[in-house]
């Protein structure tokens, strides 16, 4: 390693990274216990050594540069590691247990935690974990949850909130149904289609009527607003439902339905309280959380195998 070249100071990396994470230098101040002209001195610096702009302020926002969204998933790696140092230290990190409860969607929790808190009982075993599979969204502030997988960013300065990445989502249907056309479907067949329902039938139908299909109640034969169960109907032949490329590629017997519908994007984010601070079983998870899904995302994707021309 080239010792040399680095040439930067953690304590303004550090404070690059909260004041991205955090949305702004008066909140970022907080977090670190700092004033707010030492922490924008502090991340001044950084810009300086690297010669780089990693923040653009719009009216009173800060925005991340190219290059500052860049410099974040590098720094937070470096965070994530000082604090795995910081707990070796101080001989804590045999000392985390307790109980932490996720709430996230019945087909997340059925398809993609598992390997994730498998590791996890691996890592810290005097951890209990909980999971609530909901696809409402569970109320942190009063301790529904200590950590949320979602798909929203939440909307109040209480939630700490990291967005993991834009997840890309299709229509899928077994390929038992799709071989029932003996061709490749397009929007136009979309009126002759069945669709699984879910709990708001309006809102997926105007969902779907947007990307270009025209559907009606007429198309919905059976609904269920347990997301799973739904799932599970389109990997038996049911017809037509939404769902995560991550998910489908777990199913071989799942297919895209449509050669001429775009795939589409949803955020992921990880959502949890302020005790994330202070408590080290929630920030034991959170990060565990984080990591788990951003690899699972990354090892999945690759051989998703998703090739329209051969989905018959």
């Amino acid at each position: 390693m080239n010792w040399q070249s680095i040439t930067f100071d953690w304590n303004q990396a550090r404070a690059f990274l909260v004041t991205a994470e955090e949305g702004s230098l008066s909140a970022a101040a907080r977090a670190l216990g700092l004033t707010q002209p030492t922490l924008s001195r502090q991340v001044a610096a950084l810009e300086e050594t690297l010669g780089v702009t990693l923040f653009e302020r719009v009216n009173k926002s800060l925005i991340l540069t190219e290059a500052g969204v860049e410099l974040a998933e590098h720094v937070r790696a470096m965070g994530d590691a000082a604090s795995r140092v910081s707990l070796a230290a101080s001989g804590q990190s045999q000392q985390i247990e307790g109980l932490v409860t996720i709430s996230t969607t019945d087909v997340m929790a059925a398809y993609i935690l598992p390997d994730i808190l498998q590791d996890l009982r691996t890592k810290a075993p005097g951890i209990e974990i909980r999971v609530v599979s909901t696809n409402s969204l569970s109320d942190l502030r009063r301790r529904e949850a200590d950590i949320a997988i979602r798909h929203v960013a939440p909307d109040h300065p209480e939630l700490y909130a990291r967005k993991l990445r834009d997840a890309k989502g299709r229509i899928f249907a077994a390929r038992s149904y799709l071989e029932r056309f003996g061709r490749k479907l397009t929007k136009a067949d979309a009126p002759k289609l069945d669709f699984l329902g879910y709990e708001d039938n309006e809102q997926l139908i105007g969902y779907l009527r947007a990307l270009g299909l025209e559907v009606s109640q007429a198309n919905i034969k059976i609904s269920s607003p347990n997301l799973l169960v739904a799932w599970e109907y389109v990997r038996l032949g049911f017809g037509l439902g939404v769902g995560a490329d991550e998910i489908a590629a777990r199913c071989p017997e799942i297919a895209p339905a449509f050669e001429d519908v775009s795939p589409l994007s949803f955020p992921i984010w990880l959502v949890t309280h302020r005790e994330l601070h202070t408590s080290l079983r929630i920030r034991t998870v959170f990060d565990h959380l984080a990591e788990g899904l951003l690899k699972e995302w990354r090892d999945a994707l690759p051989g998703c195998g998703f090739d329209l021309k051969r989905q018959l």
